[in-house]
């Protein structure tokens, strides 16, 4: 079949159509923001200037604060713009380019995700072999893998959609240009290609998803053999993870493993894994850690502290 594509640009209908709404919501979102890159860049700062923060665990979680400020940033400031915007419009190329880093740093934390619990696995099951098995050549590998990963996700998803013919109708019911409602505007049939995307997305994300819980449940039940300090630093340490696996995934389980239709709470699930989930890793992550609060502390006492010499 000849692709047919007379498509330049897409008009996105966002969240709401009420103008005080909308100021309402850039408000919150702009706060929302804010507070994700600060919270993710604070995690990295502290991390890589931090000797006492030099495990494998800490060197993932640094990965992971920035691929979440990246993934917020694919999406929400376009969003957050387009609130107060009376037209919102994307080209056809920004709409592909969009949908790529969505789910190249989208594949990148799914496999970063997967890594981490590994990690905790062999720091918890086998802890005399950790410092071996988890050096700093296997870590950069994990980390690269997960970074091929998730170019390769992506790739294959951009490669499939630039295919579709796009020939008339270019109004999306959304805020962000996603396969679901990429897919209802092609001008064909769309039910293999709506297979392809319960596949390549939907399932990845319900197997990985399984996995993990189930890896975190043998980790939870090996704690028995260990002391009882022992055994409440690691069930914090792995309720942190499970919470932030959940938050991830059960999003995207939600939209992506389901047949072709969409529903109204599309747009505030698209909401959550955009905004919500990278604001919160951050303070799932250090609320629970003693060792990130104290080095935390330690970084915001050496800035006042210097703040402090510039004046006098």
């Amino acid at each position: 079949m000849e692709q047919v594509n007379n498509v330049t640009e897409f008009i996105l209908l966002g969240l709401t159509q009420n103008p005080e709404v909308q100021k309402l919501l850039f408000a919150v979102f702009a706060v929302i923001y804010l507070l994700t890159l600060a919270g993710n860049l604070l995690i990295i700062v502290t991390i890589t200037t931090s000797p006492a923060l030099g495990s494998p665990m800490y060197f993932f979680l640094s990965f992971l604060s920035f691929i979440d400020g990246c993934f917020s940033s694919t999406m929400s400031p376009k969003m957050i713009i387009d609130l107060l915007a009376e037209k919102k419009t994307i080209s056809f190329s920004g709409c592909v380019t969009q949908l790529f880093a969505e789910h190249f740093f989208g594949g990148v934390e799914i496999l970063l995700l997967t890594v981490m619990a590994y990690d905790r696995y062999v720091a918890i099951c086998k802890p005399l072999h950790y410092m071996i098995t988890m050096n700093r050549q296997v870590c950069g590998l994990l980390v690269a893998v997960a970074w091929a990963g998730g170019f390769l996700h992506a790739l294959i998803q951009i490669l499939f959609m630039i295919r579709l013919p796009f020939c008339g109708p270019n109004v999306i019911d959304h805020f962000v240009c996603d396969l679901l409602p990429l897919l209802k505007l092609s001008c064909t049939d769309i039910h293999t290609f709506g297979l392809f995307v319960a596949a390549n997305s939907g399932l990845m994300c319900m197997l990985v998803f399984s996995i993990l819980i189930t890896s975190y449940v043998l980790i939870l039940c090996s704690l028995r053999t260990h002391s009882s300090e022992g055994q409440w630093k690691a069930f914090s340490t792995c309720a942190s993870h499970i919470t932030a696996v959940v938050l991830f995934f059960v999003p995207c389980i939600f939209v992506y493993l389901r047949p072709m239709v969409t529903f109204p709470i599309d747009k505030a699930v698209a909401v959550f894994y955009t905004m919500v989930t990278p604001m919160l890793n951050p303070l799932i992550y250090t609320l629970r850690n003693a060792e990130m609060k104290n080095e935390m502390r330690k970084l915001w006492s050496q800035r006042v502290i210097l703040g402090k010499h510039s004046y006098e």
